[in-house]
């Protein structure tokens, strides 16, 4: 199937084919006939599968139909993260390029009056975080009246970060005939309940199942000891063939430190963590994607959505507390069909962690540089002139079935034995002592 099969306007097809893309993904080929047809949508899709294209796509056709009004944005996308909200409002420029379409970004870390002068002058897609929507909206900044359509991006990661009752709130501001899709790498219990509220006939579409992780990827955990962590992570930046590598941390603090002590060893590296401002991250997921670092050392606020071309690598210094971040960390590489590589460092402290890991994804994760199993030797070849074994029944038979007089005799002194001399009259008893002396 080709992207032209899927009804996509040609102002469309051509800026999808100047960003190099003519097949769509699975995800993209079952998403954006429904979303064309103006259906409610539940899509379950793991990471790096493509699935922004999924909705911003059919979004940019639907919306170059109508007229924008000042404060009452015409759709609305919500994102867990600043960086997957920067992410979709990069795909919306590359793609959306050949239409009359304004979008607005609407983020923490960045001061609001930008954003209320672009809400004034009216969007037809405005990309939000819950937290700094809320905060708009309480202000009276902005009215959800006039939203047709809405996604919910990163479903479950908005579970995790505890957004779920703020998606409840804007979902009973907006139009009670909006179109709504719903995209989510699980669907746990509470995504369910959400989509049954709030969905009317959702199509669901599948193309993975939940929290598989991508097949493209080498996955191994390599067991340490706590003190061994950094000195184990220095020598697999050194062994294997890292091009570009995402290292992730629980903590922030342990990210800091990291990026630290590897560029006092050498390494091109930076950091990204929720203690900074949204500029100075942005400005390191730059340096990051244009080659000037190669190393990213991260909190999880990086391990969703980020669609960075070639990372080889990736490391999680530590083992996840939640087993779903692992999917998403590791799925920053392997993307596109490029292969991939991620280690995980397990310290007997992690045995739960990896355990719960494992049962989510059904995989046993493989112990880097562990000894495969010797196998049988072969039978040894006779030298020339020797005997093949089997044809002495006195020297092949089980040493329990030899007689007595093979046994070896215990370690203790021996009687001395009169000498005696042999038939071809050579001694073959013991050497006498003198013959042993040095002639001086």
């Amino acid at each position: 199937m080709k992207f032209a099969d899927l009804g996509l306007s040609d102002e469309l097809l051509q800026a999808v084919e100047a960003a190099g893309y003519t097949e769509p993904t699975p995800i993209q080929a079952q998403a954006i006939p429904q979303v064309q047809m103006m259906k409610d949508l539940i899509a379950i899709a793991q990471t790096g599968t493509g699935k922004t294209a999924s909705f911003v796509l059919p979004m940019i056709d639907i919306l170059a139909h109508g007229r924008r009004r000042a404060r009452m944005p015409r759709s609305l996308i919500l994102e867990p993260t600043r960086e997957l909200a920067q992410q979709v409002a990069e795909n919306f420029d590359k793609y959306g390029k050949n239409h009359d379409l304004k979008m607005a970004l609407l983020i923490g870390g960045v001061q609001m009056g930008d954003q209320v002068k672009a809400l004034d002058e009216g969007v037809d897609v405005l990309i939000a975080t819950p937290g700094r929507l809320m905060d708009l909206f309480e202000r009276g900044k902005i009215l959800l009246t006039g939203c047709d359509l809405l996604v919910i991006d990163e479903a479950d990661r908005m579970l995790d970060m505890g957004f779920i009752p703020d998606i409840e709130f804007i979902c009973e501001k907006l139009p009670a005939n909006r179109q709504t899709l719903l995209f989510s790498a699980t669907m746990p219990p509470p995504i369910k309940k959400l989509a049954d509220k709030f969905l009317t006939n959702p199509k669901s579409i599948e193309v993975a199942r939940p929290a598989t992780a991508n097949v493209n990827i080498e996955q191994f955990k390599v067991k340490v000891s706590s003190r061994e962590k950094r000195d184990r992570l220095v020598e697999l930046l050194r062994a294997d063939d890292v091009v570009s590598a995402l290292i992730f941390a629980n903590r922030k603090t342990t990210v800091r430190e990291l990026n630290k002590s590897l560029k006092r060893q050498g390494f091109s590296t930076g950091e990204i963590h929720g203690d900074m401002d949204q500029g100075s991250r942005i400005a390191e997921l730059d340096r990051f994607k244009k080659g000037e670092i190669n190393i990213l050392v991260a909190s999880d606020v990086a391990a969703r959505g980020l669609d960075i071309k070639g990372v080889s690598h990736v490391f999680n210094y530590d083992t996840p507390w939640h087993p779903d971040d692992y999917v998403h960390r590791i799925g920053r590489t392997g993307r596109a069909g490029a292969k991939g590589k991620a280690f995980t460092m397990v310290t007997p402290e992690d045995a739960e962690a990896i355990a719960n890991v494992e049962k989510l994804t059904g995989l046993a994760i493989a112990v880097y540089g562990a000894r495969e199993e010797k196998r049988p030797a072969e039978p040894r070849k006779p030298r020339s002139g020797e005997r093949p074994r089997g044809e002495n029944p006195r020297e092949d038979r089980p040493r329990a079935e030899r007689p007595a007089s093979d046994a070896r005799r215990p370690a203790r002194q021996r009687e001395p034995q009169p000498l005696e001399a042999a038939d071809d009259g050579e001694w073959n008893g013991p050497v006498p002592g003198f013959l042993g002396q040095s002639i001086g």
